[in-house]
């Protein structure tokens, strides 16, 4: 594994000087696992996740810069549990209703990811579960280019992060939205996609298979009723700017408005 890592390191050459912070072990071992051990297709990965990352500046992103963020942390969230597997779980719920702007979606999507990869550095395989509910889905729920920006930016940009994807109650008229879909899938990503609904015996044994039922939201058939706690949830997610670094430029730009 080591010699892989480096023989990735010296196809990337200056990069690993210019942005250490992205470009750790973890980094790159994660890339690796999601190109099948290909150190050429994981350093060109890795390239084009470095170009992107220098226009985008991922890690500036910060809880105080997120636009509406009570409403937004209500659709996609981190919830402090795990799955069975030691996991960690991220939580969309894209029926309920927002202004928020394509933009700003991408961008607290972004914000997101940062949080789940920085919280994977040590694990040895895909780490996150991502939990999807479409209870009341339509097509304005979800637009086409938000979907296939998303996940163009999972792939592309935080290759090797989901382990699953579970999609929840999806109606009926989401099928032909979802072969639309299927086609900006990666293979391994598509392999990864479960469909599970409430009202299926089979659907719940996984979900009970796969978590801690008094921990899970009722929304994905576990027995846990509590709605977020929103101001914990912002104090945990300024905690992690702080972990991540993202607060820096938060205290810089506060200085700046008041200079």
């Amino acid at each position: 594994m080591s010699m892989q890592i480096n023989e990735v390191r010296e196809l990337l050459g200056d990069l690993p000087s210019e942005m250490p912070n992205f470009l750790t072990d973890a980094t790159i071992r994660r890339f690796l696992r999601a190109r099948n051990w290909s150190t050429v297709q994981a350093a060109k990965s890795l390239k084009e996740a470095a170009r992107w990352r220098r226009q985008y500046e991922p890690q500036k992103i910060h809880w105080e810069n997120i636009s509406n963020s009570e409403n937004e942390a209500k659709r996609a969230y981190i919830p402090d549990y795990l799955d069975n597997n030691g996991r960690m779980v991220f939580v969309t719920l894209p029926t309920i209703k927002t202004k928020t702007s394509e933009e700003e979606h991408i961008k607290y999507l972004v914000y997101n990811l940062e949080n789940l990869a920085l919280s994977s550095e040590d694990a040895q395989e895909e780490n996150v579960v991502w939990m999807s509910d479409f209870r009341g889905w339509t097509i304005s729920s979800t637009p086409f280019s938000l979907t296939r920006e998303s996940l163009q930016i999972v792939q592309k940009y935080y290759p090797g992060l989901i382990a699953v994807a579970i999609l929840t109650n999806a109606p009926r008229i989401f099928e032909s939205f979802w072969k639309i879909v299927k086609h900006f899938l990666e293979p391994k990503m598509n392999e990864k996609v479960k469909f599970v609904y409430s009202n299926s015996a089979e659907s719940q044994r996984i979900m009970s298979d796969m978590f801690d039922l008094d921990k899970l939201e009722s929304t994905f058939g576990g027995r846990n009723t509590a709605s977020l706690d929103m101001n914990k949830y912002a104090d945990k997610m300024r905690t992690r700017d702080q972990i991540r670094g993202a607060s820096t430029y938060a205290n810089s730009n506060a200085s700046s408005s008041c200079s």
